[in-house]
């Protein structure tokens, strides 16, 4: 736990020493602050970049190893139906608090932003015309392994880890042992890889703050003060929700589990990205006492299905946005659009600032000016690090709650 801690406070020290080289570069040294962005960015970068080197062989192997172990094809059944309502349920009840609190809150008729230039949008605007059923299943069975490892499409590895651990497991110990033992040790190789690039998150934290705040300054939460202040109300909303259910299924052990994932928390919050804190959260659910099986069954999948902070703000955002142009929707339309965003959001795993992506393509779909989306980009940032933030923790809840229900959680701490 020791070094733990330790990684948890060099984050926190780099997270203020970000904010305040990021802000003395804006009030010091305006014309420096692109270029300064530019490059202290790498740092993040850098990073982020190591982290997924690792993401889909890790994927790979840790869900490979942990179906073939099951050989219980049933057990594979119930565990996956499992996670799968809890995926459900998750996303829903998220997508419901952000449609609820932004027709209550109203941030949209109470903020005055100026319309800006949709340019800012275009590559968005672009990304989301193509999104069709036919997307939905490219997305979802690989072409070739290779080129879901070369993309890090998480979905298209879980895919075709499943059925070849389901091969594995049909084959009999006999030919299948050797196999399952090298991916095993391939598994803890790269598990132990994590503890080394872990250490520079620090590094990736500092530059990825220091970048934005360089760029955008303290002003930036003076004009989206209301929105933002809505929208981190309603993360708390449902972080209140989520940590209530995992205390029913959890009890008193729910402090120990936030304890384990608040170094993965805090660098999802900083870096806005839950990918860089898979590998992370893979090592911490385990020493929490969740079985390896379960955690690299559940865990990939939740990548794809379970991004509960992500779905929240869907909601939030397209409404928003109806609201700063005064279009009103009754609720029956607002409903369809919940369902709809239910459906279109599992598709695009992997997608860069899919979030984004899905709201563009949602807007086009209920008259809702698509181009909106330029009104909250300046903002994004921020509101992708308490999104991000969430997906972890509705990860990890997800993940010990399954574990909870198949009796596969050790009451004592395990160390990996």
């Amino acid at each position: 736990m020791k070094g733990q801690n330790k990684l948890f406070i060099a984050i926190i020290i780099a997270l203020i020493l970000g904010v305040g080289i990021g802000g003395l570069v804006h009030v010091q040294y305006p014309e420096s602050a692109e270029p300064f962005s530019k490059n202290i960015k790498l740092l993040g970068t850098v990073f982020i970049r190591l982290v997924q080197m690792i993401i889909a062989p890790l994927v790979f192997t840790t869900l490979v190893v942990g179906i073939a172990k099951m050989s219980d094809i049933k057990m594979i059944g119930r565990v996956g139906t499992k996670a799968m309502l809890w995926f459900i349920s998750a996303s829903l009840v998220s997508l419901f608090i952000g449609l609820m609190l932004v027709n209550w809150l109203e941030p949209g008729h109470v903020t005055k932003l100026p319309i800006q230039d949709a340019a800012a949008a275009e590559d968005l605007l672009k990304s989301s015309k193509g999104f069709s059923l036919e997307d939905f299943v490219k997305h979802v069975v690989p072409k070739s392994l290779f080129e879901a490892f070369a993309t890090n499409e998480v979905l298209q590895i879980v895919v075709f880890s499943i059925m070849f651990g389901v091969a594995l497991a049909n084959l009999g110990e006999e030919y299948s042992r050797p196999v399952v033992k090298l991916f095993d040790i391939i598994a803890h190789a790269i598990l132990k890889m994590v503890g080394y690039i872990m250490w520079f998150a620090p590094l990736g934290v500092l530059g990825a703050i220091a970048a934005v705040v360089a760029m955008n300054g303290f002003e930036i939460f003076k004009v989206y003060a209301i929105y933002l202040r809505d929208f981190f109300f309603a993360l708390g909303v449902l972080w209140l929700i989520l940590l209530l259910v995992g205390y029913m299924i959890l009890g008193n052990r729910l402090f120990e589990l936030l304890k384990r994932i608040k170094a993965p928390l805090l660098i999802a919050f900083s870096t806005t990205s839950s990918e860089a804190v898979f590998p992370k959260l893979v090592e911490e659910l385990e020493k929490f006492g969740c079985n390896n099986r379960v955690v690299s069954f559940i865990l990939p999948l939740g990548y794809s299905f379970n991004l509960d902070g992500s779905m929240m703000y869907m909601t939030f955002a397209s409404i928003f946005i109806a609201q700063i142009y005064g279009i009103e929707m009754s609720l029956g339309q607002q409903i369809t659009m919940l369902l709809v965003l239910m459906l279109t959001s599992k598709g695009i795993a992997g997608v860069p600032r899919a979030s984004l992506v899905i709201i563009v393509a949602t807007c086009s779909m209920f008259g809702i000016p698509p181009e909106g989306i330029a009104l909250i980009l300046p903002i994004d940032h921020f509101c992708d690090m308490g999104r991000s933030m969430t997906n972890v923790l509705g990860n990890a809840l997800a993940t010990s709650a399954v574990s909870k229900w198949e009796g596969q959680l050790e009451n004592t701490p395990q160390e990996v």
